[in-house]
């Protein structure tokens, strides 16, 4: 593995790890308590690792926090290969074993990537202890959001354009960014890290025609459903179905949009730590 430090000072490892064949680059913060488990943070589309950087530093510094970037987007190589989540989630497995986490850990999702941890969950069920789904919803068979909304999902414009970002923010994040629609701009590129074009549509690709509903019931970790109020990408009638399904769900409904979990991070951390730590 190769180590350097995340340009912003604060601390955390970043790694280049390679497993079943993929690699990724990889941030950990060690936390202080060995005895808690590690939190594993799983981005949505187009989004470097660097985007979720107020959720961490939200976090209590006890916790162990693990991201990193999929393969072609951020720092990670873009893959020689297409690939699907079904693939993706033994990577993710190598990884956490390369870097020596093979106790049970936690699993956040969001967006995108919380169809990555709903996957992760049944087919790698022994290495997550507890599940976090937010702003996420169950793929392709799914409530949508508008049409205006999803077909401005299609390129990554939006992370690479600060001006379209805030132009677009409202419309699609939703929340506080409507009013203040350069907290939108400054969560996508803020210290981020652009890979290249074609990583932004394998990972769009990776979950086209994918779907969790017919194996909800399987997710048998206890799960924490977050989802706002005001999200155009994932209508709020996707918490309660994927609440109704889940074996053992509770769902916490946020004031606010997409983009919550950056950038109203110091509300949520707490509600996601409560749910990790309750007995």
């Amino acid at each position: 593995m190769n180590r350097d430090r995340l340009p912003s000072g604060t601390g955390e490892t970043v790694a280049t790890v390679s497993a079943a064949g993929r690699t990724l680059r990889v941030s950990v913060r060690e936390g202080t308590d060995a005895a808690v488990p590690p939190l594993l943070l799983m981005n949505g589309i187009g989004a470097s690792l660097e985007v979720l950087q107020p959720f961490v530093d939200a976090l209590h510094p006890r916790r162990t926090v693990i991201r990193f970037d999929v393969p072609g987007v951020g720092g990670s190589p873009r893959p020689l290969v297409p690939y699907v989540l079904a693939t993706l989630t033994p990577v993710v497995a190598g990884m956490l074993s390369r870097l020596g986490h093979d106790r049970p850990v936690d699993v956040l999702g969001l967006s995108w990537g919380g169809g990555l941890a709903q996957h992760f969950a049944v087919q790698h069920r022994r290495r997550c202890r507890r599940l976090v789904l937010a702003a996420t919803g169950t793929g392709s068979l799914m409530v949508p959001g508008s049409p205006r909304v999803l077909g401005r999902m299609l390129t990554p414009r939006r992370h690479r354009d600060p001006e379209y970002a805030r132009q677009i923010a409202g419309t699609i994040y939703g929340g506080s960014v409507r009013s203040e629609p350069e907290r939108a701009a400054r969560a996508l590129h803020a210290a981020t890290h652009l890979g290249p074009r074609r990583g932004y549509y394998y990972q769009l690709a990776a979950s086209t025609g994918w779907s969790s509903l017919p194996f909800l019931r399987l997710i048998r970790q206890p799960t924490l459903v977050l989802a706002g109020d005001d999200d155009p990408i994932v209508p709020l009638a996707n918490a309660r179905i994927m609440g109704r399904l889940l074996p053992d769900a509770r769902v916490h409904v946020y004031g606010g949009g997409h983009l919550a979990l950056v950038t109203e991070a110091r509300e949520l951390a707490p509600v996601v730590e409560e749910f990790l730590d309750r007995d």
